[in-house]
């Protein structure tokens, strides 16, 4: 699988594990990974509709224990110029349509891969890292909003399904599965899909995909059937 060499990215499911406070358990590989003292944080997800100043408190308190600025990028009057200024970028969870749909009404989306085409350092938590594929189609989001169409960044070559859940066979639920729903997804499209779970991340650099973290991911290709892998090598 090709990627561009010059994409360094880090792809976490979640920000958030059971059990730790917001990016606890990824945050001294942030830090080594993007190896800069200040990063630019994109809010657009807003998860619960909270402000960008309350979103971008998040990552701010975290990252400031290692003495590292963020600044939201709300605080800029052009935001195509603080993509493309930025020492290292991270876009938050929340909801994918939104998000998406932000990047295309503020012009960002070229910014963006300008931006990591040069090497700018690229961070994503659950809709963050749903854009880094090539579409949003397999989100776990409502549509509470239409982004002008479901094309993503195209970092990788793939698409994700972060918060992968795998069945639960105690539960009385009869609704669909997760793997049930990216089945239905393959039935109309034919990209793979890599569920990604809560704990687990993907680093990219030098045109290499790492799968990192305690736990497997669950790989889905059209007219296959899902298997867990280790390694990304499909």
């Amino acid at each position: 699988m090709e990627i561009n060499k010059n994409y360094k990215l880090l792809i976490a499911s979640t920000s958030t594990v059971y059990g730790s406070g917001y990016l606890e358990y990824i945050l001294d590989e942030a830090v080594q990974f993007l190896n800069t003292d200040e990063i630019l944080f994109l809010p657009y997800a807003r998860p619960s509709g909270v402000t960008f100043e309350e979103y971008t408190e998040n990552p701010r308190k975290a990252f400031s224990t290692k003495g590292i600025r963020v600044k939201g990028i709300h605080e800029f009057d052009n935001p195509q110029e603080a993509i493309l200024q930025a020492k290292a970028i991270f876009t938050g969870g929340g909801n994918t349509f939104l998000l998406l749909k932000s990047l295309y009404e503020l012009d960002l989306i070229d910014a963006l891969r300008v931006a990591v085409n040069s090497r700018t350092p690229y961070m994503g938590t659950s809709a963050g890292s749903n854009i880094t594929g090539l579409t949003i189609g397999t989100t776990n989001d409502m549509p509470i909003v239409y982004p002008p169409n479901f094309d993503a960044l195209g970092f990788l070559p793939f698409n994700l399904n972060p918060h992968y859940l795998d069945p639960d066979l105690n539960s009385k639920h009869k609704g669909e599965t997760r793997e049930t729903r990216i089945k239905e997804f393959h039935q109309f499209n034919s990209q793979a899909v890599l569920g990604l779970r809560e704990g687990s991340w993907l680093e990219v650099k030098n045109g290499e995909i790492l799968l990192k973290g305690d736990l497997t991911a669950r790989l889905f290709q059209q007219n296959q059937e899902a298997v867990e892998i280790s390694e990304i090598d499909f």
